[in-house]
Order: C-alpha cells, then structure tokens, then sequence
C-alpha cells in the first residue's frame, strides 16, 4: 500500500505551501512510503483527486484543497484531519497502515483487555482517584478555615494598616504612569520641532 499525497507545487498560498511541507516532512521523517503527486502540473492528479474526495470532506465551494491524503484508492483526510490524528497519535490507523514494530501505540477503548484477575484495567485506578478527590476536597476545607483564622487573629490596626500601604502603592503607580505620559509627550514634540527644522532646509 503506497500513500498518495496530492499537493501542488507551484501554489501561490503560503498557507497552502506549510501545510504541504508539514505532512510531507512527518511521513519522511518517520520513514512512511508515500508518494508525492503534483496537481498544479498533472491535470490528471489534479481531477482524480477532487473526484475522489468524499462529498463531506468537500468545501463549500466544491473545490477540495492540497494537501489531501489518500492511501491507494482510499481517502484519508486532509491536512485538519491529518493534524489531528498526529495529535492524538493515531496516525498510523489515520492512514490505514500497521504500525511499526516496537512503537508505542495508545489503544482505544474497545481494545482495552481485562487483567488476568478478571477486572478490567482502569476501574482500580477509577476508584483510588474519586477517593483521593475526597480526600483533597477534605484538605481544601481544613486549609480554608487555617486561612479564615490567621485574617481573624490579626488586630484591627494591621488590617488598616495593609489597606493604607495598597492606597498608597496605587497613587503611587499613578504618578509614575502620568510622569511617562508626559515624557512621552515632550519626546513627541522634539520630533516634530526636528522634521519641521529638516523640512525649512
């Protein structure tokens, strides 16, 4: 089974152009056979290609664009799927191949086996995880009111106190931003006054 990946060479969208050089690049550099067919040159590429696009994967104006992926005969995707499986991982079952010997592949949940005892893995781990989920909303709590009791145990004065300091540090902000406005101001009308002296000269 040989890929087909139908881009066009000469196309004018950079856009186009990165999403071409994005799928060629991962199927080289994960040593994928597949073959690269040109619509832009070949006539012929180009009718089989939107002939064979499904009707859904179409865009509204009929006119399926490069990159679009087939595996012989058998459409894949496009550049939106093909990004997506790649994202997941699935790519290999995205465009109908087995995968490699010795890669990791993630299995679906259908082909989740039992363990030997008869449970089925991840309901163990479903139940330690609510119990640990009790658990921290349980600490949530405990350090929620350890949080109410240090504001409770300050005397009133330090309240006032830190509300006094985060006044003083807004008014201070304030100053420093209208300092600026001005400088930024002063710097402008230099300018001015220099392109005016260009100008008379």
């Amino acid at each position: 089974m040989v890929i087909k990946v139908f881009v066009a060479t000469s196309s004018g969208s950079i856009a186009i152009r990165k999403k071409q050089q994005e799928v060629v690049g991962f199927l080289e550099a994960n040593k994928i056979d597949f073959k690269e067919l040109d619509i832009a040159g070949d006539e012929d590429n180009r009718k089989w290609m939107r002939e064979n696009v499904p009707g859904e994967k179409k865009p509204q104006n009929g006119i399926p664009l490069p990159p679009q992926i087939f595996n012989e005969e058998q459409y894949c995707g496009d550049f939106d799927s093909f990004f997506s499986a790649k994202e997941e991982n699935i790519i290999y079952s995205f465009l109908g191949l087995a995968p490699p010997p010795g890669s990791k592949v993630t299995k679906s949940p259908e082909e989740e086996t039992s363990l030997p005892n008869g449970d089925v893995a991840g309901e163990l781990e479903g139940t330690s995880a609510t119990e640990g989920a009790e658990k921290a909303e349980e600490g949530g709590e405990n350090e929620a009111q350890k949080g109410g009791d240090e504001d409770s145990g300050n005397p009133p004065e330090t309240q006032e106190k830190n509300e006094e300091e985060g006044e003083t540090a807004t008014e201070e902000t304030e100053e420093v931003t209208e300092e600026a406005e001005a400088e930024a101001e002063a710097g402008e009308a230099e300018a001015g006054e220099e392109e005016a002296g260009e100008e008379d000269s």
